[in-house]
């Protein structure tokens, strides 16, 4: 295993511009936060995208709302791990939660926050939508769409996976530590679920050195990580075991030239 990186110099990635493009708030911490923070810390300004306020999502506790709304809890709780990650701008999008593979709104949303920001890499889900959750598919399918339809001006776009085996292990490590016996799952899903069947990724991103952010950035999801959440847990340690690397796969869409994510693979120097 290759050791860990050293924190990119300030400036290196002065000049690129990385667009993260997901479904719910809490997305963008899990899937790719070391990325976001490590890219950020290196001069890349980091702009997320968030398709719907994750409305329809599970709530850890009741008192978290604010004025009883799930959506706008979660817009806000999306801000305070943006901030946490560096991002320069978030875009909070409200298409209906639940029904993003159907929103043709959504295509052209996206299309004009890539024509304003002008990135050369965007991010977003791959196919298996991390655990074959509808509305990541959707987002996969109409960030994917977006961009092919800009032709020669597009920029990179990169799908991003989790390792199978690798949300299991966090549940079970919380578990050791006292997390809820009954939170077998993550938001009602198997931890089995997550991985499985996700395309071969190209090449991934060593995030290590960052993953008390990213640990971070996912906590501060209160109503969808509370106390018998497994991330509430798990130390830095354990997550940097399991999360400490983040897996992505270039789309064939999109432009060729080398984007920020390249800069930052494994083995490259920044």
């Amino acid at each position: 295993m290759a050791a860990d990186p050293s924190p990119a110099p300030v400036g290196t990635l002065a000049g690129h511009t990385l667009l993260a493009v997901f479904a719910h708030p809490d997305d963008e911490a899990l899937a790719c936060g070391g990325t976001l923070a490590r890219a950020a810390d290196a001069g890349a300004r980091i702009v997320v995208v968030c398709a719907s306020r994750g409305e329809l999502g599970p709530v850890s506790d009741e008192g978290l709302l604010h004025e009883g709304d799930l959506g706008v809890t979660r817009a806000h709780e999306l801000l305070a791990s943006a901030a946490v990650l560096g991002a320069a701008e978030v875009v909070q999008l409200s298409h209906a939660d639940g029904y993003l593979r159907w929103s043709e709104e959504l295509d052209a949303d996206i299309s004009s926050v890539i024509v304003r920001h002008r990135p050369d890499t965007v991010i977003t889900f791959d196919a298996d939508g991390l655990y074959w959750h509808g509305d990541h598919v959707g987002v996969h399918e109409r960030a994917t769409a977006a961009i092919a339809a800009l032709g020669d001006h597009a920029p990179g776009l990169y799908y991003v996976s989790l390792p199978a085996g690798a949300m299991r292990a966090v549940v079970d490590a919380g578990h050791s530590h006292g997390a809820a016996s009954d939170s077998d799952g993550l938001w009602g899903v198997s931890p089995e679920a997550f991985g499985v069947a996700a395309p071969t990724p190209d090449f991934r991103v060593d995030v290590r050195p960052w993953i008390e952010r990213k640990l971070a950035a996912i906590r501060c999801h209160l109503t969808q990580v509370g106390a018998g959440s497994p991330f509430a847990w798990i130390d830095a340690e354990e997550a940097g075991r399991w999360l400490g690397f983040e897996y992505f796969r270039r789309s064939h869409v999109g432009g060729t030239g080398h984007g920020t994510l390249e800069l930052l693979a494994e083995g490259s120097d920044a």
